[in-house]
């Protein structure tokens, strides 16, 4: 967005400036071409009535002294020549050069002379003005000047020097101001994205400044932050919550089992029916709780995490897949050689692995865990692969969802594959779930990280 915003801006300001910079130039040279032509036309007059005067009184001195004089000042050659082309007064010039006698055959015609193009700095040479010397339609004579461009280009080249270095300072001044006007459009939408960022990385309270930018990006600040400390209050909410229910269910629960404990001597065989379904519903109750607790635990894991207020534990994947596998006597996988430190506390992944051997053994019966590291990729993964009848696809994308169950014959909640994939993910990870001649459910870990 900003090398658009900043494309966008200075393309509108090149072309502001080059809108005044352009005209400004070709208006300045035409000026000064007006000016050269004003100044040699009036020149030209002068020398056409001295002219006159000489032909009339036959004294041509002072036009032969005002022709030598500008000459002499000027560096312009000049020729007077009367009607039959013979030199009146000269200077730098004779009537007999061939390339006056185009022009002094259309002065003698009393012809109009050809315009001069717009003098530009580059412009080089001379240009031959003539004028025909007479009253009325009699045309006594003719006057041709030779001017110079130079001194008229570099007036023009001056000028322009003038004009690109306004333009360029204008240019500065657009640049500066478009990138001081991208920064006050754009910095407070940077900090949004900023906080946004931290939001949804877990961090509490993420604030940003209210003070900068248009009033829409302001008001829009105010918003987020209101949403900042809306979403931290959810979440201490959410942690109070497990806090809570763990102590005020807990001993009720406790109670409640001591009760039904005491009571099973005291049934009689016509109630115990009864009893036992009552025994097996609160067993329910409690497993149900244990899950639910698990699983707010688990996602309350993963705001902290993502918060990344504190340094990632980490498990050797090959001790703990040890452990919980002699835990549940399923065939013990060989002791990698080298370590596999995965970003996850042992509690959490011990945790993951309970709940994939426990459906491992309800579903299938025989388990194995095989596990190593990928690191090129900087991942260590085990995975658990059992005998049972696996699942369908439409099942597979079920599995992970909360209370779904794919046989409701076996004791369960519906909550232990959604409680791992939520530790799992919490630690940057992934659960991947397939069927091949049975169910395999994936761990995917990140490695330590190497310095």
């Amino acid at each position: 967005m900003r090398r658009r915003l900043l494309l966008v801006l200075l393309l509108f300001s090149a072309a502001a400036v080059t809108a005044f910079a352009v005209p400004l130039l070709s208006a300045t040279a035409t000026e000064r071409t007006q000016r050269f032509l004003i100044s040699r036309t009036a020149d030209l007059d002068r020398f056409a009535a001295l002219a006159q005067q000489a032909e009339t009184s036959g004294d041509n001195a002072a036009l032969v002294d005002e022709v030598t004089a500008y000459v002499a000042l000027y560096g312009e050659p000049v020729v007077v020549v009367d009607a039959r082309r013979q030199p009146v007064a000269q200077a730098g010039l004779t009537a007999d050069d061939p390339a006056l006698a185009d022009v002094l055959d259309a002065a003698l015609r009393n012809q109009p002379a050809p315009a001069v193009p717009t003098i530009k700095p580059w412009s080089t040479g001379t240009v031959v003005f003539a004028r025909p010397v007479g009253t009325g339609t009699r045309v006594a004579g003719a006057v041709v000047l030779r001017a110079s461009l130079d001194r008229a280009a570099g007036d023009v080249m001056s000028r322009w020097l003038m004009v690109l270095a306004g333009a360029l300072a204008a240019a500065v001044g657009s640049v500066l101001l478009v990138l001081a006007l991208a920064r006050w459009l754009l910095k407070p939408l940077a900090d949004l994205a900023v906080g946004v960022r931290a939001v949804a990385a877990g961090e509490r309270r993420a604030h940003v400044p209210e003070r900068s930018g248009p009033p829409e990006v302001r008001e829009l600040s105010e918003s987020f932050n209101r949403m900042s400390d809306a979403v931290t209050e959810a979440a201490d909410q959410q942690r109070r919550l497990i806090a809570d229910a763990s102590h005020q269910l807990r001993n009720p629960m406790a109670a409640l089992r001591l009760r039904m404990d005491t009571l099973s001597g005291q049934v009689k065989p016509e109630g115990r029916r009864v009893y036992q379904a009552g025994v097996a519903e609160f067993e329910r109750l409690e497993s149900l709780l244990d899950g639910l607790l698990a699983l707010a635990s688990a996602e309350s894991t993963a705001t902290e995490v993502a918060a990344g207020g504190r340094e990632p534990e980490l498990a050797d994947l090959g001790v703990v897949v040890a452990d919980r596998a002699d835990f549940w006597q399923v065939p013990v996988p060989p002791a990698p050689q080298v370590p596999i430190l995965v970003r996850c506390p042992e509690s959490d992944l011990a945790q993951v692995l309970d709940v994939l051997l426990d459906n491992g053994l309800k579903y299938g019966g025989t388990v194995r865990v095989t596990l190593g590291a990928d690191r090129a990729a900087g991942v260590g993964w085990l995975q658990v692969t059992d005998d049972g009848p696996g699942m369908t696809a439409e099942e597979l994308s079920l599995a992970t969802e909360r209370f779904w169950r794919g046989r409701t014959d076996q004791p369960g909640t519906g909550l232990g594959l959604a409680i791992a994939d939520r530790l799992v993910r919490a630690r940057g990870g992934t659960l991947e779930l397939s069927t091949a001649d049975g169910l395999v459910a994936r761990v995917v870990l990140p490695l330590e990280p190497t310095l």
